[in-house]
């Protein structure tokens, strides 16, 4: 089985200078955990909701939040992503994947294409869906096809 039989093809990315606040209210509305950031269509890094957590006031939303805790939201994505991800190609086999998930602390593995334009990303729940579904004897992961959106 290959990574693009599983991988998610739906992909909301952001832009360098974008701010925390917009990643914020991304992750908010979202069901996922990872943004793809990219600058002229080309893959540059990953940013995770556990990158936003730590990057963020603990307390914005409370009421003891204050104009400092605020201020983090004006961030810029740059100052907290991940560089220079961890890629497959579409036609990667699964077991490549499940051994960079062994080897490397990371959680998402963004799928390109040879030009380094990201065409899907791949979660260890990706993963494990996928092998719970040959195990049940379906062979779906329930996994369409989709657009890449810019926000």
């Amino acid at each position: 089985m290959k990574v693009e039989d599983i991988m998610t093809k739906r992909l909301v990315t952001v832009g360098f200078d974008d701010t925390l606040e917009t990643v914020k209210e991304i992750f908010n509305g979202a069901g996922f955990h990872h943004l793809l950031v990219v600058e002229g269509r080309e893959l540059q890094g990953v940013v995770s909701d556990r990158d936003l957590l730590r990057a963020l006031s603990p307390f914005i939303d409370s009421v003891v939040e204050t104009h400092r805790d605020v201020s983090t939201l004006s961030k810029r994505v740059h100052q907290i992503m991940s560089r220079k991800p961890i890629t497959l190609p579409p036609d990667a086999d699964i077991a490549e994947a499940i051994q960079l998930f062994l080897s490397h602390p990371i959680s998402c593995i963004p799928i390109v294409d040879s030009a380094f334009k990201p065409v899907g990303i791949v979660s260890w729940r990706d993963i494990l869906k996928a092998f719970a579904a040959v195990l049940n004897g379906s062979g779906s992961n329930d996994v369409g096809p989709g657009a890449v959106e810019k926000l």
